[in-house]
C-alpha cells in the first residue's frame, strides 16, 4: 500500500495540480492571464459531456443490478443528511445564523464536479477503475442537499418573515435546479453513453479519451485564477468558519467511505463516494440559494467552498480519501 505522503507528494507533482497551482499564484499576485468566459464554460461542458457519457459506457457493459439501486438510494440518502449534520456542526462551533448556516450546509451535502472529475483524473492517472453508475450518484447528489437546506432555513422564523411567507420550492428554483446546464448535460451525457455502449464509445473516444486530461489541466488553471483573486474573500468568513471548510470535508469523507465499503464498492468507487461526500458545491448550490435564501450572504458560502474546501480536497483530500480507501479494502 502506498503511503500517504507519497500520495500526497505525487499529487502535488501532478500536471493538474501544478496548473491549479499556477493559476492561484497568477491570480494572488493580480496577474492579467485569464482564461476567456466562453472558453472557461466550453472547457466545463467538455468535462461534464466526458466523464458522464464514459460512466454511462461503463454502466451499459456491467449492466443495471441491485447494486445500482443500492448506490442510488445511498447517494440520495448522503445528500439528504449530510447537511445535517453541517448545520448543527455549523451552529455549535460558529456564530453563523440560521439563514447562512442552513446556506453552508446545502453546499456541504451537494457536490463539485470539477472536483469529483480531478479525482477521477487522479484515478486514471494510477489506472484505477471505478464503478461507472458512480456518475449516477454525482447526478443525484446534486440536488437534495438543497432542499434540506430550505427546510433548515425554514425550521425558524429567523429566516426573516418572507422567507416563511414565500414557497418552499419556487418554479424559478426549481428550474435552476432540475434544468441547470450541469445537471442536464452530466445526466443526458450518461443516458447517452448508456444507450450507445461500447460502440458510441468507439466513435467518441478520440475526442473524449486522450484530450482528458489535458482539457482538465487548462480548467483547474482558470479555477486556480478564481480562487486566487477570492482569496481576500476570507476577511468575511471568520476562522471559525474556514476551520469548518477544512474539518467537515474530512467528516462526509470518512462517512461516504464506510457507506461505500459497506455496499461493496471497489477501490476507485469508494474513492469517488468519498469525494463526493467531502466536496461543497459552488455552481449549481449558490444559484438556488441566491433565489430561494435571498438573507444569506454569499460572501460566506461562496469562498468557502470555493476558496477552503475545493483547494484542500484537490491537494490533500482526493489522496488521503484515496489512502482510506485503501486501508478498508485491506481489511
Amino acid at each position: 500500500m502506498d503511503t500517504l505522503l507519497q500520495l500526497a507528494i505525487g499529487n502535488l507533482l501532478s500536471p493538474m495540480v501544478l496548473f491549479f497551482a499556477l493559476g492561484v499564484t497568477a491570480g494572488w499576485l493580480k496577474s492579467d492571464l485569464a482564461i476567456p468566459e466562453a472558453i472557461s464554460k466550453g472547457l466545463s461542458l467538455y468535462l461534464m459531456l466526458a466523464i458522464g457519457f464514459k460512466g454511462g459506457v461503463e454502466l451499459a457493459s456491467n449492466g443495471v443490478a441491485g447494486a445500482v439501486a443500492v448506490a442510488l438510494v445511498l447517494a440520495l440518502a448522503l445528500s439528504f443528511c449530510l447537511p445535517l449534520l453541517a448545520y448543527a456542526l455549523l451552529r455549535a462551533a460558529t456564530r453563523l445564523d440560521i439563514p447562512n448556516a442552513a446556506a453552508v450546509a446545502a453546499h456541504y451535502g451537494s457536490v463539485s464536479i470539477v472536483t469529483f472529475v480531478a479525482a477521477t483524473g487522479f484515478l486514471g492517472y494510477r489506472a484505477i477503475p471505478y464503478e461507472g453508475y458512480v456518475v449516477a450518484m454525482l447526478a443525484l447528489m446534486e440536488t437534495p442537499a438543497i432542499v434540506t437546506g430550505l427546510l433548515l432555513a425554514r425550521r425558524s422564523n429567523a429566516a426573516g418573515p418572507t422567507a416563511s411567507r414565500a414557497p418552499f420550492l419556487s418554479r424559478e428554483v426549481a428550474r435552476e435546479v432540475f434544468l441547470s446546464g450541469g445537471v442536464v448535460l452530466l445526466g443526458g451525457s450518461f443516458a447517452i453513453g448508456w444507450i450507445t455502449g461500447d460502440k458510441g464509445m468507439a466513435v467518441m473516444a478520440p475526442a473524449i479519451v486522450d484530450p482528458f486530461k489535458a482539457v482538465l489541466a487548462v480548467f483547474l488553471l482558470d479555477m486556480g485564477l478564481l480562487v486566487g483573486r477570492r482569496l481576500h474573500d476570507f476577511r468575511a468568513v471568520g476562522w471559525p468558519v474556514v476551520a469548518f471548510g477544512l474539518y467537515m470535508p474530512l467528516i462526509g469523507a470518512m462517512i461516504g467511505l464506510l457507506a461505500a465499503h459497506a455496499i461493496g464498492l471497489s477501490l476507485g468507487g469508494m474513492t469517488l463516494v468519498a469525494v463526493l461526500a467531502a466536496s461543497a458545491s459552488y455552481i449549481v448550490v449558490p444559484a438556488a440559494m441566491r433565489l430561494s435564501l435571498p438573507q444569506a450572504n454569499p460572501a460566506i458560502y461562496i469562498p468557502l467552498s470555493l476558496a477552503v474546501t475545493f483547494p484542500f480536497n484537490l491537494i490533500v483530500g482526493i489522496p488521503l480519501y484515496y489512502a482510506g480507501a485503501q486501508w478498508l479494502v485491506a481489511l
